[in-house]
């Protein structure tokens, strides 16, 4: 897996704070979806590679129920994390028991769980 994110990462578009990310979900099913960051002069119109990655595979007609895995990646000396956009949105989309990969240069490979991430998140249960 790491070989494919290293591949993928080559495709984002970080010209502006050179931080490359790329990220695949995996979905019980075998398929899977990729996405990279995309940013744009104006931050708020980019988008990060974990929200790429989940409307892309939302867009196919997957719901929480398929989703397997999120893998991560990013050349970075410091694990990285879904920023709190990207939290919300996977809270929102994916069951909390989602488990996400974080995989280093090294070759190092952290795991959580999405609930880790975000313990006390505002979801919809939280509207009812």
């Amino acid at each position: 897996m790491l070989e494919k994110l290293q591949t993928l990462l080559q495709n984002s578009q970080s010209k502006y704070y050179h931080f490359p990310v790329a990220c695949i979900l995996e979905c019980k099913d075998g398929t899977s979806f990729s996405g990279v960051n995309v940013e744009t002069s104006s931050p708020g119109a980019g988008i990060c590679a974990e929200r790429n990655a989940l409307f892309q595979a939302i867009s196919y007609g997957k719901t929480k129920e398929d989703f397997y895995k999120l893998h991560l990646y990013a050349e970075s000396k410091e694990t990285i994390f879904p920023c709190f956009i990207c939290r919300q949105a996977l809270i929102d989309y994916c069951s909390k028991d989602l488990e996400i990969l974080i995989y280093h240069m090294d070759g190092r490979v952290e795991h959580y769980f999405l609930n880790e991430l975000c313990p006390h998140s505002f979801s919809e249960e939280s509207l009812g």
